[in-house]
């Protein structure tokens, strides 16, 4: 085992600390989505997934809080949203994700539902045509980041124009001193942001990205929160400022300021009262006919 020692004064370190950074990004909390149908909703996220309703906050009929681990997905009522990529969902052993898919294939066979199994993962399409990757817990190889999750949300790929990768990452350094990589990956020049020691915000270069944007946002908590707001107010970029938070949506070339690419994000203080607040997530495995005590709670990793 590696270890740090000091041989005649001289300090002679065997570790990698630099290994154990982190960049200003703390949290990807959630994800937003607006939809017409809390009934499909509820099929889709609760009896699908296998995703735990928030019990205390959004339980009327206009917005739901979707648990999943540390993280939601929030569905407030609308026209439905679509998100520019795919969000990939930690859910649990995947033969029994088949299980539930399978039993509400019928609820939603008018809809845009639908989903393909692979050796690693299940894509899975909700009712108004978001696309969602669930990946099996800690099998997804050791140098993911999300392999220690069995509950959460491990990324968001968002699809981005040709060429906009080293853009996009220049701007998550300059903007909040973001961990961000450049990488190739099946094809597609990516910009690859590090969020925490689990998640990851990923723009994937594609020729068919669309430049369309309906209003979907994502939420993130910063430890350096003043940081980031001043060097986006200076370029007119923030809004909706609130105690705790504000938001912005244009990424932009760090060189000229042209926009790159819109997606609204929320950005939190680690002082927001809803910071790593204590969600339920319940285990989807147990029912009525196979009830066991004590094992209402989901009890993995999250």
């Amino acid at each position: 085992m590696a270890r740090a020692t000091e041989d005649k004064g001289e300090h002679v370190q065997h570790f990698d600390y630099a290994g154990e950074d982190t960049g200003n990004l703390v949290l990807l909390e959630h994800v937003n989505l607006t939809i017409p149908d809390q009934r499909l909703a509820t099929a889709f996220y609760i009896t699908g997934l296998g995703l735990t309703r928030d019990p205390y906050m959004m339980t009327g009929v206009t917005n739901m809080w979707i648990n999943v681990g540390r993280s939601q997905i929030h569905l407030p009522r609308g026209v439905a949203q679509r998100l520019r990529g795919r969000v990939a969902l930690v859910v649990g052993e995947l033969e029994a994700l088949i299980a539930r898919l399978k039993a509400i294939q019928s609820e939603l066979c008018d809809t845009e539902f639908e989903w393909t199994e692979h050796h690693d993962r299940v894509e899975v399409t909700c009712p108004w045509g978001n696309r969602y990757e669930c990946l099996r817990p800690h099998t997804s190889g050791a140098d993911a980041p999300w392999s220690g999750i069995d509950l959460g949300i491990a990324y968001v790929q968002l699809d981005v124009p040709t060429g906009s990768a080293p853009v996009i990452a220049s701007f998550y350094r300059e903007a909040f001193d973001a961990s961000v990589d450049l990488r190739d990956f099946n094809g597609s020049h990516q910009a690859v942001v590090d969020v925490g020691t689990c998640q990851q915000i990923i723009y994937a270069e594609t020729p068919l990205a669309s430049a369309e944007y309906d209003g979907h946002h994502i939420q993130i908590y910063v430890s350096n929160f003043s940081k980031p707001y001043a060097w986006l107010a200076e370029r007119s970029l923030v809004y909706g400022e609130e105690p705790h938070q504000y938001r912005f949506a244009d990424i932009v070339d760090t060189a000229n300021g042209n926009s790159c690419f819109k997606l609204e994000h929320e950005v939190r203080s680690l002082r927001h009262p809803l910071y790593a607040r204590s969600l339920v997530n319940r285990n989807p495995n147990q029912d009525n006919r196979n009830y066991k005590a004590g094992a209402d709670a989901h009890k993995g990793m999250i």
